[in-house]
């Protein structure tokens, strides 16, 4: 059906190897039968935790993020490692970052969050049923947890103070969640 908008790949080198990252370089046949370079990065994917309170308040994190030089506001989340399932996952970053555990767990949908460069996805999941416990943080990972009610956080990314693209649409999801207007 879309056949006339696909790229074939023609040859594949690894551009780049490191330690969390990958990047490759292929030479493609576009549609109209030319060849052309597409580089991107390749990604072992990653989880979002939506960690929803009964109270409607939700569990958010504070955390550097070197590349842009900033602290981010930002929903529990991770990559996935090698032969784990995701909602394993999800539940694995959820105590290691916050302490917490959840007895409800709902698959909420999976985003593309870098398509023009990276093949990385993210799987979000609701959790309910929350249980504070002991942080399990990586040793290389700082970052500080905090509560604000689900419905302060349309005006948070309105005013830029949150623009991480996973929170911003898990907070989307949320609204519509919480609302009633979609069911999981």
């Amino acid at each position: 059906m879309d056949n006339h908008l696909k790229e074939i790949r023609i040859d594949s080198t690894l551009a780049y190897d490191g330690h969390f990252l990958k990047v490759q370089r292929d030479t493609v046949r576009l549609p109209n039968g030319q060849p052309t370079t597409r580089e991107y990065i390749k990604h072992p994917g990653a989880v979002v935790v939506l960690p929803l309170f009964d109270d409607g308040k939700v569990l958010m994190e504070r955390q550097f993020r070197y590349p842009i030089d900033r602290v981010f506001i930002e929903f529990p989340a991770g990559k996935i490692d090698a032969g784990e399932e995701p909602l394993a996952c999800a539940k694995r970053e959820l105590l290691e970052e916050t302490g917490y555990t959840a007895t409800d767990w709902q698959f909420v949908c999976t985003i593309h969050n870098a398509i023009a460069y990276a093949d990385e996805h993210l799987d979000l999941y609701l959790a309910r049923g929350l249980t504070a416990g002991e942080r399990k943080l990586d040793d290389e990972e700082f970052l500080d947890i905090f509560t604000l009610g689900a419905d302060e956080l349309p005006g948070l990314i309105r005013e830029g103070k949150i623009t991480d693209v996973k929170t911003v649409i898990g907070a989307f999801w949320l609204e519509k969640i919480i609302s009633g207007e979609w069911k999981l």
